[in-house]
Order: C-alpha cells, then sequence, then structure tokens
C-alpha cells in the first residue's frame, strides 16, 4: 500500500493521514519510487478559509512530482458554500464562486469534475486540507457529527476503499472518511490543544462521534488500518 511503501521515504508528505489495510498498488521505496504511479487530488476550491489550504496543496503535488507520480486533480462542480474574504477573515457578500472554477486556480487550469474520477483509473487518492472539506466538500462545518458528504466524494471514497486502494487525507480532511467509512483509523494530530499548539484538537471527538477511530499523532506521515 502507499503508506506501507512511502515508510521510511524522504522526504514526508506532511500531516498526510493515510489509512491502512489496503494492498501496495505497486508503488515501491526506490530512486523515482512513485514513477508512474497514478494519483488523484481531491480540491475544494482556492483559500483556507473557504477551499482548499494551498500550502497543503503545493507540498501535496511537490512531494509526488519528486516521487515520479502522474497526477491528475479533480473539483466538485458546485457552489462554495460561502466566500471569505482572506485579508479581512471574513465573508464577502453578494458573491458566489464554483468550487471547479476556484481549484483550477492551485491546478493551472489541468482540473476535471470530481464526477469522472474512477478507482479504476488511478492508483490512489489524495484530499489536502483547508475548510473547503468541512465546507464544500461536505457540511461538517455547519452539522459537525450530523454532517453530509457531498455525493461524488462519498462515491470516491467508498470506490477507492472498496478497490483496496491507498486514501490520502491531510488536515481536517479525515472527518469525510470517517463519516463514510465507519470505523475507519485516522488521526488529525492530538486530542488537546496544548496551549494552542493544535487548535483544532476538538475535531478529534467529532470523528469519534462519527464513528470512526482516532489515533493521536504528531505531524508526520500516519498509517492506520481502515
Amino acid at each position: 500500500m502507499l503508506a506501507a511503501r512511502l515508510a521510511g521515504c524522504r522526504p514526508p508528505l506532511s500531516s498526510l493521514r493515510v489509512l491502512r489495510g489496503l494492498p501496495a498498488a505497486g508503488f515501491h521505496c526506490s530512486a523515482q519510487r512513485l514513477r508512474g504511479a497514478r494519483v488523484a487530488v481531491v480540491l475544494s476550491g482556492c483559500g483556507v478559509y473557504d477551499g482548499t489550504e494551498i500550502h497543503e496543496a503545493s507540498a501535496i503535488l511537490v512531494h509526488l512530482s519528486r516521487e515520479g507520480a502522474s497526477v491528475q486533480m479533480y473539483a466538485p462542480d458546485i457552489s462554495q458554500m460561502h466566500v471569505i474574504d482572506h485579508s479581512k477573515g471574513q465573508p464577502a457578500e453578494g458573491e458566489s464562486r464554483n468550487v471547479l472554477a476556484e481549484s483550477a486556480r492551485i491546478a493551472r487550469g489541468k482540473i476535471a469534475d470530481l464526477a469522472k474520477l474512477t478507482a479504476k483509473d488511478h492508483d490512489a487518492v489524495i484530499f489536502p486540507g483547508g475548510f473547503g472539506a468541512a465546507k464544500n466538500l461536505s457540511t461538517f462545518a455547519v452539522d459537525g457529527k450530523d454532517c453530509k458528504v457531498n455525493g461524488e466524494v462519498e462515491r470516491v471514497l467508498k470506490d477507492f476503499n472498496k478497490a483496496g486502494k491507498p486514501i490520502g487525507l491531510c488536515c481536517i480532511s479525515p472527518v469525510l472518511a470517517a463519516k463514510v467509512l465507519p470505523g475507519t483509523e485516522v488521526t488529525v494530530g492530538h486530542e488537546e490543544e496544548e496551549g494552542g499548539k493544535w487548535p483544532y484538537a476538538g475535531t478529534a471527538g467529532a470523528i469519534k462521534a462519527l464513528g470512526g477511530k482516532h489515533h493521536i499523532k504528531e505531524v508526520t506521515i500516519s498509517f492506520f488500518a481502515g
């Protein structure tokens, strides 16, 4: 599986949460470790507070590129929950943006509708974090444990899980798997804020409420049984 094969490989995919119990899917820890691997990256907009966290998406893409993977980016063709003025940290009144169109900024236009993503065409799928995962790919930001997950996101997670292919989840994205795949073991880091070091530690409790199993981990690659 991707998780097992990446263990000990340098550099690490910081903050990446990976489900364990999946087959190798042909990944190797050698020079050009992921050479030829077809990896789908699912975006949720452009901007930490209303879409994909750009730093996380960039880090993922850099590491996949260095390891020789072939990457295709996807996003749902839907409206964002709302638009944030990131210079003020407040909603921009009267604005509406499309998740696919905004995600295309990160993808430099090379992006496809999430409806076209299939497990048979890829060896792994990765979801970067950012509030878009909790606002656009799901309603977690509003509904917590009672949230709903976008239908295409749910389909993709279930299809990759059924196919035994790796699923990578960054930052807040593990809540998607916790909701869709009951009993899945994931991490969002620590379960206590520790003086602000882990500002969203409360998410761990929500993951448990969703039916998932949470593991306390540091910021590094982590591997769990799905």
